[in-house]
């Protein structure tokens, strides 16, 4: 996959699954994020279980995040995310929220606001996301959310919602 290099970032990424064996969705994510030319793992969040946040005839949710450092330009790793989706059998159906054996999201870009058709970063929500939150707070405690605040702050406003630590 053809990619644009800059200067090294750091970015979190949100991993999420519900089908096809969700936890080993998640390993497999992991390790294929971390093969991608111009990305190396920083850390890795325990495995969480959560409730689905949309349509609540679906399966619960397994959901981590990755800290990476990364030279890829935001929509060049939007990409390659996307890519990973694709070969671990994400079928985009338009249903918001709906059930998926992957969702790899850009949750931050260093300290970068992006507002693009395709990818809007921070990860629009975040602030509302325990499932999101809590694996990253994990992982980057003392983290700043571009326009959103500490995510020690962001975390102590949102309920958990039956959230659980897996490991």
């Amino acid at each position: 996959m053809q990619t644009s290099l800059s200067p090294p970032v750091i970015a979190y990424i949100g991993l999420g699954s519900n089908l096809v064996d969700p936890i080993v969705q998640i390993k497999s994510a992991r390790i294929a994020v971390a093969a991608i030319e111009g990305v190396q793992e920083m850390t890795f969040s325990s495995l969480y279980h959560s409730l689905p946040m949309g349509p609540q005839d679906q399966p619960d949710y397994v959901n981590a995040v990755m800290g990476v450092v990364t030279k890829l330009l935001p929509m060049d790793l939007l990409r390659n995310l996307q890519h990973i989706e694709n070969i671990q059998g994400r079928i985009r159906t338009g249903e918001r929220w709906g059930a998926r054996t992957l969702d790899l999201d850009i949750l931050t870009y260093g300290d970068q606001e992006i507002d693009e058709p395709d990818l809007i970063v921070p990860h629009k929500g975040i602030e509302e996301r325990s499932f999101v939150l809590c694996p990253l707070f994990q992982i980057a405690p003392e983290l700043y959310v571009p326009n959103k605040g500490f995510i020690v702050d962001l975390i102590a406003k949102c309920p958990l919602s039956g959230l659980k630590r897996i490991n």
